[in-house]
């Protein structure tokens, strides 16, 4: 049973940094392609970003390529996103997922960027 945690979020102004991570369990994280979806206030899910398990390929929404690195440690069952250059528009709830919809999100967290 895939169980994904979510964690890292907070409160930060314009130009920041964040470093969101996700534990797994429950799954073959190894064997899977990992995803970075993330919901605003009053919108849809949005696919963020995702990374293949073998060759740890990477893909990115143009909306944040350029600031945002997606990242995975096998050994650990981790998933990680760096968050840089942020802006007001990235305030969201971040979701690690097994596919591009979302499927096994877990409770997510929050980013805020504020001034």
């Amino acid at each position: 049973q895939v169980h994904l945690v979510e964690s890292g979020g907070g409160l930060v102004q314009p130009g920041g940094s964040l470093r969101l991570s996700c534990a797994a369990s429950g799954f073959a994280f190894s064997n899977y392609r990992m995803y970075w979806v993330r919901q605003a206030p009053g919108k849809g899910l949005e696919w963020v970003s995702d990374i293949y398990s073998g060759d740890s390929t990477t893909d990115y929404a143009d909306s944040v390529k350029g600031r945002f690195t997606i990242s995975r440690d096998n050994a650990k069952n981790t998933l990680y996103l760096q968050m840089n250059s942020l802006k007001s528009e990235d305030t969201a709830v971040y979701y690690c997922a097994i596919s591009k919809a979302g499927t096994g999100r877990g409770q997510g967290t929050q980013v805020t960027v504020s001034s």
